[in-house]
């Protein structure tokens, strides 16, 4: 009987998985495509300044904690696996386009200077001394220092590498069900019925967190699923790089992001709609998408479209996780990660990591416990 089984194989499930691991713990990770859903489609934004909004005070602290975590999070992956972690600290522009993206723009720096957060006001010449590629049109911009990128599916495949190295037990199959007695959770039913008896769970399972059968319906996380496309262009070798860092634009209103990546790709994204479990990639996504990036960019249009894709984002009423205690004993919650899932990978891992083997949930956690939605 392993002394974990973590539900879900996406990047925080195998985080949490190595970290365990590598404190000596037995894990087993249940997953039918570890690494295939929302880690693989996601842009790999660590945002934690740029993403701020107002009033969410314990997320950004929360996101804070964990991009300060990433160097050292990779290095330790890399160091083992030989592998790239696929951390990019470039940092991140912020440009607006016309005189209300502007406006919209320096309210949302002043707040993050009132917060004590790192940001430079631009003109739009300064803009495009950093980024000359941008279009002419672009009235100004933001440079955040501290908001980096990281190349999603090299994560991935290096953190598949190291639970593997580290002695996790993968199982290519899907939890159906929480299995309990009382009011403890004792292990996992598996797609193909077979059952695995487990000292703690901990419930990874992104969008589907709030579907695993067994858990009451009133402990379940209000955790839904938020539709994201994102395209992928690749830069022809003579207009390389089209971008040296990540760029958030808003454009005539509408926000685009452009996330460069060292071997020539271009990533945009993303849209955002709530269309239940649908993945399927719309012609009115993509449209936006192209339009919005050609605006702040005007090269896209020589730009290769090699992947148009489509992942579900787990989103919860606050935009904030769900960390720790479940309501059921030895069952933990590790999900509704939203927007913050790659950014919040090391410190949701240490956290989970800490109090399985402890029993108490680290202070950074506690505004984050499923109770906050009255369960």
């Amino acid at each position: 009987m392993p002394d974990v089984v973590v539900v879900g194989g996406g990047l925080i499930g195998l985080a949490t998985a190595w970290r365990l691991a590598v404190a000596g713990v037995e894990v087993t990770i249940c997953d039918p495509t570890p690494g295939a859903q929302t880690s693989n489609v996601a842009a790999g934004m660590l945002a934690p300044v740029t993403e701020v909004e107002f009033g969410e005070d314990d997320l950004l602290a929360l996101n804070l904690a964990s991009v300060n975590a990433w160097p050292a999070f990779a290095a330790e992956l890399e160091e083992l696996t030989g592998q790239p972690a696929g951390l990019h600290r470039t940092g991140t522009l912020s440009v607006a386009y016309d005189a209300d993206d502007m406006a919209l723009l320096r309210r949302v720096a002043d707040y993050q200077r009132r917060l004590g957060l790192e940001v430079e006001d631009l003109s739009g010449r300064d803009a495009r001394k950093r980024e000359p590629m941008l279009a002419t049109g672009v009235s100004g911009g933001v440079w955040v220092p501290g908001d980096h990128s990281v190349d999603n599916r090299q994560a991935v495949a290096t953190l598949l590498r190291a639970v593997e190295l580290s002695g996790v037990e993968l199982i290519r199959q899907r939890v159906t069900r929480i299995i309990t007695s009382g009011t403890t959770a004792t292990g996992v039913q598996l797609d193909n019925g077979e059952t695995i008896d487990a000292g703690q769970i901990v419930a990874a399972a992104g969008p589907w967190s709030a579907q695993l059968d067994g858990v009451p319906q009133e402990l379940r996380p209000p955790v839904r699923p938020v539709k994201g496309e994102v395209l992928r262009l690749r830069v022809p070798e003579a207009y390389r790089p089209a971008l040296q860092h990540t760029v958030r634009a808003t454009a005539r209103g509408f926000s685009v992001y452009l996330v460069p990546r060292p071997g020539g790709e271009l990533v945009v994204g993303a849209t955002s709609t709530e269309l239940g479990y649908d993945t399927r990639v719309l012609a009115g996504g993509v449209f936006n998408l192209l339009r919005d990036a050609r605006t702040v960019l005007p090269i896209t249009d020589e730009l290769e479209l090699v992947e148009a894709i489509a992942g579900l984002r787990p989103a919860t009423p606050d935009n904030a996780p769900v960390l720790g205690p479940s309501g059921l004993d030895r069952l933990l919650w590790a999900t509704g990660h939203y927007r913050n899932g790659v950014l919040l990978t090391p410190v949701t891992a240490q956290i989970l990591a800490d109090t399985v083997r402890t029993g108490n949930l680290p202070e950074l956690a506690k505004p984050f416990l499923v109770s906050r939605f009255g369960h």
